[in-house]
């Protein structure tokens, strides 16, 4: 499935930046590039900015990869629960309590990408077992619809996102 063959139905508007970022891309070898990609980003940051917020009130960038990878983790369980009929509508999760419990400032590079290794696999593992009709499949999460497909391409789109504030605002 690429990102075009999704419809404004698919998603919350809120969600339109993430997949705007990406361009059309289909969804398994845009999580595939990003595993190998994303990896290599991680490592090319200092160890001295790992802990490292650029203003008063802002995450580190340690805390900005642990919610990257807390965020798809949540994500996956949403796909999942929907590919699987599962109707219940599922709630929406506070990113900032999230962070404050990482425990971030005990993290290093090679735990990041290595818990990010580990949680992208799970994700290209369970869309690589989505055929259309599950990907078509949608749920309510946050008090909004989401499709299946949506949510892996909001994965990817979600990490670009805050790859890209890391650019800016960090490095």
């Amino acid at each position: 499935m690429r990102s075009s063959d999704l419809s404004k139905s698919d998603y919350n508007n809120y969600y339109a930046p993430y997949l705007e970022i990406l361009g059309d891309k289909e969804l398994k070898g845009l999580l595939g590039s990003q595993l190998i990609n994303f990896p290599k980003f991680i490592k090319s940051i200092s160890n001295d900015k790992l802990h490292y917020s650029y203003a008063e009130g802002k995450w580190t960038i340690a805390e900005v990869l642990l919610h990257v990878i807390d965020t798809e983790r949540v994500f996956q369980y949403r796909a999942l629960r929907f590919a699987r009929n599962d109707d219940t509508p599922l709630p929406g999760f506070d990113q900032d309590l999230f962070v404050k419990a990482s425990n971030a400032s005990n993290w290093n590079k090679e735990q990041l990408i290595n818990a990010y290794q580990a949680v992208r696999q799970s994700t290209i593992s369970l869309f690589s077992s989505f055929g259309s009709i599950e990907l078509k499949k949608s749920g309510i999460a946050s008090n909004s619809s989401m499709s299946v497909a949506a949510l892996g391409f909001i994965c990817c789109g979600h990490q670009k996102h805050h790859r890209n504030i890391i650019r800016a605002n960090y490095l």
